[in-house]
């Protein structure tokens, strides 16, 4: 079970002047539109668990984790503990509940979430694979293997196709 800290409780700690680590495993584009003012990007899919584990600047310190709304977080936290750091702490609720609350935030161009773009390439592809059934009815199985995935992410909280979308040249900085 990842621990998870508020985002109140995170900017009082900031506030106080603690020495606060904190990443955002957002795709850099994300990471552009809207983050907290001290988050490092470093990107789900490019996430060196034993690298950070080795460079931490303290290892008694927390390091915390953020992303949009706590999932891919958890995901990271659940990485970084088994690659050996100690006291990772996901920020409940990601920047959105950051932002939300009113807290300081940089704020750059708009950008299309992750997860919308999921929602319209599984949508493409469903409409595509029934579409094109009637020329062939092999064809329906490419929206069987849509809605497997999405089964599958569901169950699992692991997105195949927001991964292939996340290294999208159009999700890089």
């Amino acid at each position: 079970m990842t621990s998870t800290i508020s985002p109140r409780q995170l900017h009082e700690l900031a506030q106080s002047g603690q020495a606060i680590e904190l990443i955002d495993v957002r795709t850099p584009k994300e990471f552009q539109e809207v983050h907290v003012t001290f988050a490092k990007n470093v990107p789900l899919d490019q996430l060196d668990c034993s690298k950070i584990a080795g460079e931490r600047k303290s290892k008694d310190l927390p390091l915390y984790v953020i992303c949009r709304s706590g999932s891919r977080g958890r995901q990271a936290c659940e990485k970084l503990v088994a690659a050996g750091c100690a006291n990772v702490i996901n920020l409940d609720g990601g920047t959105l509940a950051w932002d939300q609350a009113g807290l300081p935030v940089v704020r750059g161009a708009k950008v299309m979430s992750l997860e919308r773009q999921v929602r319209i390439a599984a949508g493409t592809l469903v409409l595509t694979g029934i579409g094109l059934s009637f020329l062939h009815p092999g064809f329906a199985g490419l929206s069987a293997f849509v809605g497997a995935g999405l089964i599958f992410a569901g169950i699992t909280d692991t997105c195949g196709m927001g991964m292939i979308l996340a290294k999208m040249p159009w999700n890089r900085a």
